[in-house]
């Protein structure tokens, strides 16, 4: 590879590129089909996906035969596509973030082909697939890598079209890009942030090279492109909702257009979080090791743009912009950083030839590697020597990742060794190798039991036996995606109080009926006969117990305390079985 990069010939080019294609390919889709989904949001859209095959309601996605208006639509059509293609959860439910991530790469190194030439291309494709962040997503089916994919076509078709243009077809799609991205989550139309330095430039006259200016014939086009692919999910939702006779279809159409947009973005009632904490406690690990760069990049990018390059202003000032509109909200997540990273690729990439041959910067990566390394060798021999802060941790979480610790963490030293200051950014890259091959192998064999309850739900079902019904307060997804029985719910917001009433309700209606519940949860119930309680020990964390409508004899019921939601639960997605409600 190190070949290919310094030479820039076709011939060497096509191979190199197949090089890092097929490297991609390995790196992000090694793992798939070796675990279940996991919290927190995997279960959840594998639930919406696999409810939509069984129920064949796609327009309006369910969650345990509720509905689930937190969402559009878009990814859980894509799940449940690559289910039904693969006949499996297990199998088909990272298939969409893999390929949406594969689909990124390939659209930032041409781009950085067509502006900056092949070996720079080839060298950001490194750059990105060697991204703390990029690579995490890849490998967790969450919707952020798909709006990831939507805003970086998005931006493609828009530089394109400014820096590479006249291309007005590019611009078309880079809008329409931005509808899908809506409709897969609401802030799809991050990548109007490069408008504000494209306007100033073509204003200003001062760019070099010049980018084409924006005409409003062609802003009137670019908007109605995207309103009519928005149109195409939102008419005829909207029609259904509000001339249907279901009025729970209604309130799914204004939570849905309303507060989990502009309400959720202005007052955000979850992951509460202060106006720095992008800058303190996300960025410096989702940009790794790209940031190490940045006592380098910044006066190069600072020199850059006094010559108007749009070049660099484009993508800069719309990470920057993205960075702070994130920041003004009060609800903030990590994983709303994903889509500055094909960004953050595109302004670094002229620089990446000369910073790779920074001694001082080869000397970061050598001493991150060797702080990361000791960590995991010194955690892994102090767990497996029995330290009691970190064995109360394993016997909690039912993980003891010692070995697993103890092994990249040697590897880490090895590398040093080997490779030594000098050629610490090679050391940190081969060891980032290593440790995502062995996170998607070794450390999915080891936390899959813990993080997934397929197991705990099959002893659950020889318990109560296969045609038991199961009740589940305060539910979580992935137990509910697991259930091999039929099973029920009581609502995603009703308060944890009102569903145990509602649920002591329906267990006296047959003596037949079960309830799985959190033992922290369960215990504030004195009229639970624990004599009669399953304990099933620890899983995600909690206890669980398994309760069966005898033990609940003596509990006050009341069955209009709550709704009461069936779900349309199966047998495990891979037994070929059909549902059973």
């Amino acid at each position: 590879m190190r070949r290919f990069l310094s030479d820039p010939s076709q011939a060497h080019y096509r191979r190199a590129w197949l090089l890092l294609l097929l490297f991609a390919i390995v790196l992000l889709g090694l793992g798939i089909g070796l675990r279940d989904p996991w919290p927190a949001d995997e279960p959840r859209f594998a639930l919406n996906a696999l409810e939509m095959l069984r129920t064949g309601q796609f327009w309006f996605p369910h969650r345990g035969g509720e509905l689930y208006p937190d969402k559009p639509p878009l990814f859980m059509w894509a799940s449940a596509l690559s289910i039904w293609l693969t006949g499996s959860v297990r199998w088909g439910f990272l298939i969409p973030t893999t390929l949406a991530s594969i689909g990124t790469l390939l659209l930032t190194v041409d781009l950085c082909r067509r502006l900056y030439g092949r070996r720079i291309a080839l060298m950001s494709g490194l750059a990105l697939v060697s991204a703390v962040q990029f690579v995490l997503q890849a490998k967790t089916a969450q919707i952020d890598m798909m709006l990831t994919f939507c805003t970086t076509l998005a931006t493609y078709g828009l530089l394109r079209h400014a820096l590479l243009g006249p291309a007005r077809r590019w611009w078309l799609v880079g809008w329409v890009a931005m509808g899908l991205g809506i409709i897969t989550k609401g802030v799809g139309i991050l990548p109007l942030t490069l408008l504000p330095a494209w306007l100033w430039m073509t204003c200003s006259g001062h760019s070099r090279p010049r980018v084409t200016p924006i005409t409003l014939k062609d802003a009137v086009r670019g908007i109605a492109a995207m309103v009519l692919c928005i149109a195409a999910w939102a008419v005829p939702m909207i029609v259904m909702s509000t001339w249907g006779d279901d009025p729970s279809l209604a309130a799914y159409r204004d939570n849905i257009l309303f507060k989990q947009t502009g309400q959720r973005y202005a007052d955000s009632w979850a992951h509460l979080e202060p106006w720095y904490y992008y800058l303190v406690s996300v960025l410096p690990w989702a940009w790794m090791p790209l940031i190490l760069a940045f006592p380098w990049a910044l006066p190069a990018w600072w020199r850059r743009l006094r010559r108007s390059d749009p070049r660099i202003l484009l993508p800069l000032s719309s990470v920057v912009l993205i960075v702070t509109f994130f920041s003004l909200s009060p609800g903030k997540r990590g994983v709303y950083m994903l889509p500055t990273l094909p960004l953050l690729v595109l302004a670094l990439a002229p620089l990446l030839p000369g910073l790779v041959t920074r001694k001082r910067l080869h000397w970061l990566g050598f001493g991150l590697l060797a702080l990361l390394g000791g960590m995991l060798l010194a955690a892994g021999v102090l767990g497996a020597a029995g330290l009691p802060a970190l064995a109360k941790v394993a016997e909690r979480h039912a993980v003891s990742p010692w070995s697993w610790w103890i092994v990249i963490g040697a590897i880490a030293a090895g590398l040093l060794v080997a490779l030594r200051p000098r050629r610490g950014l090679w050391a940190l890259a081969l060891w980032l190798v290593v440790f995502w091959v062995s996170w998607s192998t070794w450390g999915y064999a080891l936390q899959d039991h813990a993080r997934s309850p397929r197991d705990m739900m099959a002893r659950v079902e020889a318990i109560t036996g296969t045609d038991a019904w199961l009740a589940m307060p305060d539910f979580d997804e992935e137990f509910l995606l697991q259930s091999r029985q039929p099973s029920v719910q009581f609502g995603d917001k009703t308060p944890t109080r009102q569903q145990f009433v509602r649920a002591f309700a329906w267990l006296q209606q047959d003596d037949d009926r079960w309830m799985l519940a959190m033992r922290r949860q369960a215990e504030d119930y004195a009229c639970i006969d624990r004599a009669r309680i399953h304990d099933m020990g620890i899983q995600n964390g909690d206890d669980w117990w398994l309760v069966p409508a005898a033990a609940v004899g003596r509990c006050q019921g009341d069955a209009d305390a709550a709704p009461l939601f069936v779900a349309p639960t199966t047998l495990p997605d891979d037994t070929g079985s059909t549902p059973r409600v």
